[in-house]
């Protein structure tokens, strides 16, 4: 696949940074392979000029867009959808090239983005119908009327370049907005074919728009007062520098979706056959590169021994392959990047020096690119307040810890600074509902893994996994502002002689 990427897309069409005149400062971004680490498989010239330019677009874009109805903007998803479905293999191909994730999975991601439309229009669009109130007060009638908010930033993350940011697009289009969006620099090729499939589908000249960059064009965005909502999918540490540049901008509606350092806590009574393998996702799809994976297993000390022995063994299966590999067919790809795979094995030796045992050891098993193998540790008496338990590592590994009474599990559940992913694996459900009142999550999942949540329940985190502005069914909830309006027909009931205090 040869990955071209055609620059930014504004007023309706790609523009090259070659083709802008008067530039004066850029970037150059080179996007490695991280299967094959010494091939560039593109090389993107990134100008800061052309921020004004994608914003203006933005601006005149939402004029038109929020003046549209319902019908014409789901007519234009319909076939935005219809594009997205011709390119699947090719958006699935991106993926699994960019993001290092197996064909298999990367195909998954790819019909998400098609089947996305569906849940915007059925389940997301009733959410923000407007509303009459006969009789709310004698004789006056009220409505709640939804709104756009303006002109949208979505910054997508790399890991899932396409599921994530186009679920955030799909519903602030649908509610009236225009859109900026900015993908990671890591993945810009596999954005790009969404921006592509929108052009196809005739989207007016404005209202989607997209621009590549570093941090340092994120920052011109977040900070420009024209872009009125801001959703962004990332670390916390991006996330706090954006509530930084907004804090002082009132009229900015900001949502995050950030880390997490979730648990899965694996009760005594729990069907192993069951769990076993739902962990193995849980802890190592997409290479651990999920802000749901787990990272912490909670275990029953009763069973602690059968649980070590079994998960052990079945980690120890894992097919760790290039994306395009066939034979055998991997169960993970490559970590996305060097940095990526160099902060992994420091959170391993981190956490031998805070008290880990080893279970299995992390290796680089091809110099080649970034492949790792996963890692198990075991602590028998966890610091709480320790780097290893509170940091996310954003790579395979787990670290599974002996548990007696559901009470210390829920304690060490909540002992981090996120709260975005848990589950508890048990047949009594009356524990189930002991953790769904007292774990501090946005997700919560009963004998299922903290990954695959489903678009149609919201999705978010809280403390430091995100500000109470949950994605998924619930992303459009954030994309409008509500009018209350009081309506009467009767022009004679109010009368001067009614009012007090008014002189003869």
């Amino acid at each position: 696949m040869i990955m071209m990427l055609k620059g930014d897309y504004f007023n309706g069409q790609f523009t090259h940074p070659d083709g802008i005149k008067n530039v004066s400062s850029s970037d150059t971004v080179k996007k490695k392979s991280p299967a094959k680490t010494a091939e560039v498989i593109w090389e993107a010239p990134l100008f800061n000029d052309h921020v004004d330019h994608v914003i203006e677009s933005a601006v005149h874009g939402f004029k038109t867009w929020k003046k549209t109805s319902i019908e014409e903007r789901i007519s234009f998803l319909r076939r935005y959808q219809t594009e997205i479905k011709k390119r699947s293999d090719d958006i699935a191909m991106a993926i699994a090239l960019e993001v290092g994730k197996p064909l298999w999975e990367a195909k998954t991601e790819a019909a998400s983005v098609a089947a996305k439309v569906d849940v915007t229009i059925n389940d997301s669009l009733p959410r923000i119908m407007n509303k009459k109130i006969d009789e709310v007060m004698p004789k006056i009638t009220g409505h709640v009327i939804y709104k756009p908010i303006g002109p949208s930033l979505v910054i997508g993350p790399f890991n899932f370049p396409c599921h994530l940011a186009n679920g955030q697009i799909l519903s602030a289009l649908l509610a009236g907005n225009s859109i900026v969006f900015k993908p990671s620099e890591k993945t810009i090729y596999s954005s790009q074919i969404l921006i592509e499939c929108f052009h196809a589908a005739g989207m007016p000249k404005g209202v989607i728009n997209f621009i590549n960059g570093t941090g340092a064009i994120s920052s011109k965005l977040t900070s420009d007062k024209r872009l009125r909502a801001i959703f962004f999918t990332g670390s916390r540490a991006v996330g706090l520098k954006i509530l930084e540049n907004t804090h002082r901008d009132l009229g900015k509606m900001v949502a995050l979706e950030l880390g997490g350092k979730n648990t899965s806590i694996i009760h005594h009574d729990a069907h192993l056959d069951h769990a076993l393998p739902e962990l193995l996702r849980a802890c190592f799809l997409t290479s651990g590169q999920r802000c749901t994976s787990t990272s912490i297993i909670l275990v029953q000390r009763k069973i602690e021994a059968e649980f070590i022995e079994r998960f052990k063994k079945l980690t120890e299966k894992i097919i760790v392959g290039s994306p395009l590999q066939t034979t055998p067919t991997p169960f993970m790809g490559p970590l996305i990047d060097e940095a990526a795979m160099k902060l992994y094995f420091d959170y391993c030796q981190l956490a031998k020096t805070e008290g880990a045992e080893e279970l299995i050891k992390p290796q680089h098993l091809n110099e080649e690119g970034n492949f790792c193998s996963p890692s198990i540790h075991y602590m028998k008496t966890p610091k709480l307040k320790g780097k290893f338990y509170q940091e996310e590592i954003f790579g395979p590994n787990c670290c599974i810890i002996p548990y007696d009474t559901i009470e210390e599990a829920i304690h060490m559940s909540n002992a981090t600074d996120y709260g975005l992913a848990a589950a508890i694996f048990t047949r009594d459900t009356n524990l189930y509902h002991q953790c769904v009142q007292e774990i501090d999550s946005g997700l919560l999942n009963l004998n299922r893994s903290t990954v695959g949540a489903t678009a149609r329940l919201p999705f978010g985190g809280v403390k430091d996994s995100g500000n109470f502005h949950p994605a998924a069914v619930s992303m459009i909830d954030h994309c409008v502002t509500s009018l209350a309006s009081l309506e009467t027909l009767d022009d004679t009931s109010s009368k001067i002689s009614d009012i007090v205090g008014l002189k003869e």
